[in-house]
């Protein structure tokens, strides 16, 4: 892969994979590039759609509008943008961003796959 920006979130999307089966989700796995319906980053999760993003420059509205669209797609209850913070490689030191509609199900335990 020669392209500096697809290795950069293709490291990041592996480091969120690997963090998520050492927190209990053996089946979470990379989604490949490509589909016809984009789903999000992450597969494996069951009814959460996941956007993995490694940019140093911020754009939460484009990248929640990603993943709205991302979990009609994935007919998810739940989803989030999971994006680098600077200078941490840590996942458990990263920022997760959702619109405040799927962050109050969330809350609430609402389950609800929308069709």
């Amino acid at each position: 892969m020669s392209n500096p920006a697809k290795r950069k979130g293709s490291k990041a999307e592996a480091d969120v994979v690997k963090w998520l089966k050492a927190n209990g989700y053996p089946y979470a796995d990379r989604r490949i590039a490509g589909a016809q319906l984009d789903k999000g980053d992450i597969s494996g999760v069951n009814g959460v759609t996941i956007e993995v993003k490694d940019h140093v420059k911020l754009d939460l509205s484009a990248w929640v509008k990603e993943l709205e669209v991302e979990i009609n797609n994935d007919k998810a209850w739940t989803g989030t943008v999971l994006h680098k913070r600077k200078g941490k490689s840590n996942v458990d030191e990263w920022y997760c961003t959702m619109p405040a509609s799927v962050w109050i199900k969330l809350i609430k335990g609402i389950m609800k796959v929308d069709g």
